[in-house]
């Protein structure tokens, strides 16, 4: 009984020293991204420049809005930066009660998520953000002047960029479940009229009913969804009569 005890502890110790370096790897990364987040808010504006050319400032109507606007990017990009260290130090927490084959495939699947994941924001930050910005902004005229506020814009463009990462990791969670044997070989391609509706619908909630947005999130889940199929149909998945 004691043996077990000091093994948990041991565990314990060292999963509170793991989240510790973790937490520290966020800390000291968005400390150095606040160092430099003018350079980081100008980056971000690149998408506003590119879809309204004659509008290249934004304004705060807050005394503190800026100072919290910066500071809130700035633990955004510490926690994207510091996302391998987590990564690396959950992998290291739990490696040792892996088998080789199970080591190889946790590897493989924090890849393909992370790739997944870059490459969705890299989509919102260089096709959908300048494309919607310009259709949003395109109602300005003699009357109408457009007062973009620096919380409300970095909200945005933060809200849409994590939208688009985590609707690209669609794939890898189709792959995932045909992998893990939860729905039966060939399920998602019959059930494809249905998801491609819980698509649309699902990308109308996530741009705030932005017709244009979701139209840009649809049509990419559209092509997403049909590389899972194409990449899950090696594995067996379950029976039909258990689907």
């Amino acid at each position: 009984m004691t043996v077990l005890t000091g093994h948990f502890s041991g565990h314990l110790r060292e999963l509170r020293n793991r989240v510790m370096v973790s937490f520290l790897a966020i800390l000291l990364a968005t400390l150095v991204a606040y160092a430099f987040s003018e350079q980081l808010v100008r980056f971000l504006m690149v998408p506003l420049i590119k879809g309204h050319p004659n509008l290249a400032k934004l304004v705060y109507t807050n005394l503190t809005e800026a100072f919290v606007s910066y500071l809130k990017i700035s633990l955004l990009a510490g926690l994207m930066i510091g996302f391998p260290v987590c990564c690396y130090e959950l992998w290291m927490f739990i490696s040792p009660g892996l088998h080789r084959h199970e080591r190889r495939m946790a590897r493989t699947v924090v890849f393909l998520a992370t790739s997944l994941f870059v490459a969705g924001v890299v989509f919102a930050y260089v096709v959908v953000l300048p494309e919607t910005l310009s259709f949003l902004l395109s109602f300005a005229d003699e009357q109408l002047e457009p007062l973009l506020r620096l919380d409300a814009y970095l909200t945005f463009v933060a809200r849409t960029s994590l939208t688009f990462g985590l609707a690209f990791e669609v794939p890898f969670l189709m792959v995932m479940t045909a992998k893990a044997g939860i729905v039966s070989k060939g399920y998602f391609a019959r059930q494809r009229k249905y998801f491609y509706l819980a698509i649309l619908v699902l990308a109308f909630l996530l741009t705030a009913g932005d017709v244009l947005s979701a139209l840009l999130l649809a049509v990419p889940l559209f092509g997403l969804y049909e590389a899972g199929i194409l990449i899950s149909r090696p594995f067996k998945g379950k029976l039909k009569a258990e689907g």
